[in-house]
């Protein structure tokens, strides 16, 4: 009897290191890209963090943090450029000829970017504005990092949650930052396209796509008026 139970206890250790083995060899490569080894530095304790880092730019935890400083800056501003972007088209012509206002639209419907042209059309006061803003942000987002220590301190962490709707057990709040993260990288990827989609179509993001931003019967009766729909 006792030997039966020690050989099953040997069974189940030796299965156990077998185990070990194996997740640990798994660990070593990049979730994102398995066949490449996970980067030393992203250990998955950020969220979001799935291995990706191909070019190697985070040497140390420093520069990972400074990167995920940035990213997570990006990506807040991406995503309301997302929805700043379309929606502008929608409403632009409307507000302006609501206030007796020149429309910043081109004649495609575009908005002002780099690639679209248009941007000195508005007002220097509004990218004062703008940079004033962006910069006042900043410089409390570094005095709150100051702060804080390194061991609490998350990256982009401004404490800003008026609708208190930040999760207060751990495991909540690594949810709503892994969400954030990864709309913020949809949302810069978005930002890019609409950017690429204008410049080479030469139409706007709600006219290429109507059925996103506009009441489907008003868009089904452009379609038929054009001839999609008969």
């Amino acid at each position: 009897m006792t030997t039966d139970i020690d050989d099953s206890s040997v069974e189940e250790s030796i299965f156990s290191e077998e185990v070990v083995t194996i997740e640990t060899e798994l660990n070593k490569m990049s979730i994102s890209m398995p066949f490449m080894e996970r980067p030393a530095v992203l250990t998955g304790a950020l969220a979001g963090d799935v291995g990706f880092d191909p070019l190697g730019f985070a040497k140390t935890e420093e520069d990972l943090m400074n990167y995920r400083e940035a990213e997570v800056k990006h990506a807040r501003l991406a995503m309301l450029a997302a929805a700043g972007w379309p929606l502008s088209e929608v409403l632009d012509k409307k507000i302006a000829y609501l206030f007796g206002l020149d429309p910043l639209l081109d004649s495609s419907d575009r908005v002002p970017s780099l690639l679209n042209g248009g941007l000195g059309k508005v007002s220097p006061i509004y990218w004062i504005g703008c940079f004033a803003v962006a910069a006042a942000i900043d410089v409390f987002g570094i005095m709150r990092k100051n702060a804080a220590s390194e061991v609490t301190y998350i990256p982009g962490d401004l404490g800003f949650d008026p609708l208190g709707v930040y999760p207060k057990d751990e495991s909540g709040q690594k949810r709503m930052q892994t969400a954030e993260i990864k709309n913020g990288r949809l949302a810069m990827i978005a930002i890019f396209a609409f950017a690429i989609q204008e410049a080479v179509t030469k139409i706007g993001v709600v006219n290429e796509t109507p059925l996103f931003f506009f009441p489907l019967g008003e868009t089904l009766k452009n379609y038929a008026n054009s001839g999609y729909v008969s």
